[in-house]
Formats: C-alpha cells, structure tokens, sequence
C-alpha cells in the first residue's frame, strides 16, 4: 500500500476576454467601488464565442499533464467537477475523455459546486490507495457566464461568477514527509434552496415553464441569500480548517500557505484574522478571476506554485464552503 499520493501536475485555462467591473457598469445599476468593496472583485473572465467548461477543462488538464511529465495514457480514471455541464446528460467527464483521446477509463462528474474540487480529491486519493488507480486526472471547469443575469436585477450573483478551469494529476508519491495529509469533508443539505438555480428541474413537469423566464426573479438564475451564506461560510471555513489541522497533530502556526476557494475577498479576510493568520500566507486571486466555483481553488495554487509561494516541504491547506451547503478542507505537505 501506498504511503501517500500527492499532486504531480497543475495547469489552468482562461478565456482571454476580461471584463472589468467598469465593463458591467454599463450593462446593470453598479460601479467598480461597490463591486470592489463588496467582494474584492475588479475583473473576471467570460467566453465569447460556443465554449464548454470541458472545452476549458480539457486545456487545463493537457496543461497538467505536461507539468507532471506524463500523458493520457498514464491516467487511470477522471474526475470533473463542474456546476455548469457542457450538456445535461451524459456526464461531461466523458466529454473532456473524449476530448483528451482517452482510453476507455472511470470518467465521472462530481457536482458539490465550491467544494468540488476538495471532494474529487478526496475521491482521486481513495481511488489511488485501494489500488484501483494508479494516476488520477482531476479537473475543475466551469462557464458561469452564459447563465448569470447581466441586469441590475442580478446583479448580486451576476457580478461575482467568472469562466475558468483548472486540473490537477494525482498520483502516488514515494517521499512519506510529501503528499496529502488528510481530506475533510461536509454537507448540510437544510440551506440548500440558499444558494441555488432551481430550474431546469426535472422533478417538475414540464422541466422548465414560461414563468421561469420572465418576471421580477426569474428561475433560471442563480439565487443567492448574501448575508446567509457569508454568515454560514466565516463559521465552517474556520472550524473545518482547524478539524484538519488537529486531525493531523498540527496547529493553525503550522500552515504555510492557506488556499481557500475564492468566493469572497471578505470572506477570506476575515477567515484569516479568525485564524489569526497573516494575510500574506493567504492566496487570493479572486481580484483577476472572480469566483470560479470548482476550478477556483486549483486555479490559486497553480499560481501560488508559479510564483513561488508553494514550495517543497511547506504545510499547504486548501479549504471550501459552498451551495449545498458543502465545506471542507485538505492539509498537504509540499
């Protein structure tokens, strides 16, 4: 049995066009002060032209695979999280398959939103170490911006969400002082309607009516009670991070980088001063990117490893909270 598996690639993927926070003034009732002083969010990226999240995902993974010095071929299984799916069945992870050239192979969605990365993780490692799998690709993926309501109306949820994609090899590691530590994962399914898009529903008949078009809030977009979810976020990112920590006989002095999915600038801000962390060890990006659900907290370390933030042998703690409600965190030793 293995002692640990351990991410051995990272590669990410962008659409090139930005949109400032200037850019959405001139589409809903906002400025760049109160999207900045809300969320710490002054651009985000969003496609322009038929671009699915695979699409995006299938870029970040070739990425990865490079980065871990391998290819297709050495993958074993595949695991995308998205909340926004190519298409509504089948899974979008055959698709990214099919795009890579694949072998026929374990490929599934996961679907925990924010979380989804840690969850998929989680999986990739268990997968790994009952000797199913030798290497795991793990993608992150997601187009929002065909889906949010660019009006004043939306503007809530419209301004926060970006298009992006990031992927991760997952695969054993011989060094035991290396690797992922520990996953910790959670779900509290009373707030779910909190955080949601209720519609296309297939538990209705018909899936999708007129109604959910038109209207002062309609169905189709994302629904978002703020202060509830900021609330419950600065409660769980707190107490999941130091249930991972203590799990591993390590204190909150013992992290050297935090990468926590990018949802909010104040929600990171304040989960470090709960932490009593300096902010520095803290990686954020949301400024350029914007929330990226499954592909954000890959997305951040990609770049925390490029620039030199992360590097071999620091303790690394990846946390989420997100719609579902789902939390969790991972503790790594680089």
């Amino acid at each position: 049995m293995i002692a640990r598996t351990h991410i051995l690639g990272l590669g990410t993927a962008l659409p090139e066009h930005v949109v400032t926070n200037d850019d959405l003034s001139g589409l809903m009732d906002t400025s760049d002060e109160w999207i900045a002083q809300r969320t710490g969010i002054r651009e985000r990226r969003h496609i322009q032209t038929d671009t699915g999240a695979t699409d995006l995902g299938a870029a970040a993974a070739r990425a990865a695979l490079a980065d871990a010095g391998t290819d297709i071929d050495a993958i074993d299984a595949i695991i995308f999280a998205t909340l926004s799916p190519d298409i509504d069945w089948p899974a979008s992870a055959v698709l990214l398959a099919r795009k890579l050239g694949a072998r026929p192979m374990p490929a599934f969605d996961v679907r925990d939103q924010c979380s989804g990365f840690l969850y998929s993780l989680a999986v990739a490692d268990a997968l790994i170490r009952a000797g199913r799998a030798r290497q795991v690709l793990v993608v992150g993926g997601e187009v929002h911006s065909t889906g949010l309501d660019l009006t004043t109306r939306g503007r809530e949820v419209g301004v926060i969400f970006g298009d992006g994609a990031a992927a991760a090899v997952i695969g054993p590691t011989p060094d035991a002082q290396r690797g992922l530590l520990s996953v910790h994962l959670h779900a509290e399914g009373a707030f779910a309607e909190r955080l949601w898009i209720e519609v296309v529903a297939s538990r209705r008949k018909p899936r999708i009516r007129l109604e959910d078009l038109a209207g002062d809030d309609p169905a189709i977009y994302p629904h978002m009670n703020g202060r509830y979810v900021f609330k419950h976020a600065v409660t769980r990112f707190p107490e999941v991070i130091r249930e991972s920590l203590a799990f591993n006989g390590l204190s909150t002095d013992d992290i050297d980088v935090l990468v926590p999915h990018q949802a909010n600038l104040r929600i990171s801000q304040f989960v470090a001063a709960e932490l009593g962390l300096d902010e520095a060890k803290v990686v954020n990006n949301i400024d350029r990117y914007g929330n990226t659900t499954a592909a954000s907290i890959p997305l951040a370390l990609a770049e925390a490893v490029r620039d030199g933030r992360v590097t071999r042998g620091r303790t690394v703690c990846l946390a989420a909270f997100g719609a579902g409600f789902t939390w969790g965190a991972a503790v790594l030793r680089w």
